[in-house]
């Protein structure tokens, strides 16, 4: 029996009831979040008290002295619920993934090993990558072991996504993924990208964090050590047995995509920090290095630090592709999934034995709160935030005759199906929507009917007009907004991806390649 493809499942769905998702996700029908382009997916078990579990910190984990190291994708049960076991797909078993910490100009071969009962492609986001180890959605790495898994079925090495991809790079068991380092230090994370089935497979633990420094930023004197905290923002629902709840069609993951209500996107009900509901941590009255992913499939947060009913003033140091040129000073953090924020938080000037909320003010309900701090002590403090960070600004010079490209992030059909395309075309791995050459500056405007937080591989970008924000490899599209990005491929040629991060989205065809020769 020939296996049912994303374009099957589209017309199996119909044109009405995907133009219906758009259409109440505009009208915030049963959001949980203003201004979004997602539904909320509620929990079937009494959820637990916030800031009682206390904030786990990943494992770190970093290459030998020959740059490598090894990481088993492997089903686990742990506890994220108190008292609870829930069974995720976690990086060595683990949700998050362990954090990895790699320096800039030393090049690291990461080796992942599929355990799991379905096909996986690692996908380092943010990283300057060769193709062959960017995790093209379809050069998967397939179970190791027998063909039939526990989960029944054969292997997915001849479902849909490999025949619909004649050049699919697939291999058996594991996967050598050779990262050069050639960039300057970052806040980067991982996560599974297999085609059609991104959202299932982070939502179920695929995602860890990947620190990139270098002997620069060493110098400069931030917090570290222990007082920098890797945090990782992920937003789950559970079942009534404590499983995590996913709307899939089909929970063996070998049909694609989401039932009708949640097309649009998946909220969950649970805020976790590393893994863990609503977690509290202790800290010294001092400076501290915050690392923040979005790692939600669909969920945007806007996050202020709150204590004794005021905002606490927040530094932005870099964001996704590295330092700042200067510190910026905000009082909040607005965050699209995908997106990174690196910022420094002075704890030091409020009272020791005070609370820190940290408040998700788009948010409603169980998700307007996401953790809590607990200034515990007195300590000193030598570190320090500098005038001036990044060694060079972040910038492209854009000249005149730049090569211009217009990709427009809507809702379209394929031949009566109706999915969410780029310039009104679905994702085929076979068809380029861009081809450009190294080193040439462009500017590709992007347009968006809802929100869609778009990401570009390979290189970071400018997005002219907020230079502010330094280097951005995902930014946010607000409904009918234009934005123009300053793109500069460097050094490796092939074919690459850009794409909605509302995983959801992506999986229902919202991506396109883009070659650089």
């Amino acid at each position: 029996m020939r296996q049912l493809t994303r374009r099957d499942l589209g017309k199996l769905v119909g044109v009405g009831a995907v133009a219906a998702a758009g259409m109440s996700t505009l009208s915030g029908c049963g959001n949980d979040v203003r201004g979004t382009s997602a539904t909320l997916l509620r929990s079937r078990r009494p959820l637990p008290t916030a800031f009682e579990v206390p904030l786990p910190r990943p494992a770190v984990r970093c290459p030998d002295s020959s740059g490598r190291l090894a990481i088993v994708q492997r089903v686990a049960d742990v506890e994220i619920l108190p008292g609870v076991k829930t069974q995720v797909w976690g990086y060595d078993g683990t949700f998050p993934g362990p954090t990895i910490e790699t320096r800039a100009g030393s090049p690291v071969t990461i080796t992942h090993t599929n355990e799991l009962p379905v096909p996986t492609a690692t996908h380092l986001h943010g990283g300057h990558t060769p193709s062959d180890s960017d995790g093209w959605p379809t050069d998967l790495v397939e179970p190791r072991g027998a063909t039939a898994r526990a989960t029944g079925g054969p292997s997915h090495s001849g479902g849909h996504a490999s025949m619909a991809d004649p050049d699919a790079n697939v291999s058996n068991g594991s996967r050598d993924y050779r990262y050069p380092m050639d960039q300057q230090a970052a806040t980067l994370w991982y996560h599974d990208h297999r085609m059609d089935f991104t959202g299932p497979a982070v939502w179920r633990g695929l995602a860890g964090m990947h620190l990139v420094r270098d002997d620069h930023e060493d110098s400069l004197g931030l917090p570290h050590g222990e007082r920098e905290l890797p945090l990782l923002i992920a937003d789950r629902s559970f079942d009534s047995d404590g499983a995590l709840r996913y709307p899939s069609r089909d929970r063996t993951l070998r049909v694609p995509g989401v039932t009708d209500q949640w097309m649009s996107g998946v909220l969950g009900d649970v805020m976790l920090v590393n893994g863990a509901p609503w977690p509290v941590a202790e800290v010294d009255a001092a400076r501290y290095r915050l690392r923040i992913v979005n790692a939600c499939n669909a969920r945007r947060v806007t996050l202020v630090f709150e204590t004794g009913g005021r905002g606490m003033p927040l530094t932005q140091v870099g964001s996704d592709g590295g330092l700042l040129a200067r510190p910026r000073l905000l009082r909040e953090l607005i965050l699209a999934p995908g997106e990174r924020v690196d910022v420094v938080v002075d704890f030091g000037t409020v009272p020791v034995g005070s609370r820190v909320t940290v408040r998700n003010t788009v948010g409603g309900g169980s998700t307007s709160q996401v953790m809590q701090f607990v200034v515990a002590r007195r300590a000193s403090d030598d570190s320090r935030v500098p005038d001036r960070l990044a060694e060079r600004a972040p910038g492209l010079t854009v000249p005149a005759s730049a090569p211009r490209r217009h990709f427009t992030f809507a809702m379209g059909s394929d031949g009566g199906t109706a999915l969410w395309t780029i310039n009104g075309k679905p994702f085929d791995p076979s068809r380029a929507l861009a081809s450009t050459p190294r080193d040439q500056t462009e500017v590709w405007r992007v347009t968006s009917n809802v929100h869609h937080p778009v990401h570009l591989h390979l290189d970071p970008f400018i997005v002219i007009g907020r230079e502010e924000l330094g280097w951005k490899d995902t930014v946010d599209m607000r409904p009918g907004e234009t934005l123009d990005l300053a793109v500069r491929f460097h050094d490796y040629a092939g074919r690459y991806v850009m794409h909605c991060h509302n995983l959801e989205h992506e999986d229902m065809a919202m991506m396109a390649r883009f070659d650089v020769t």
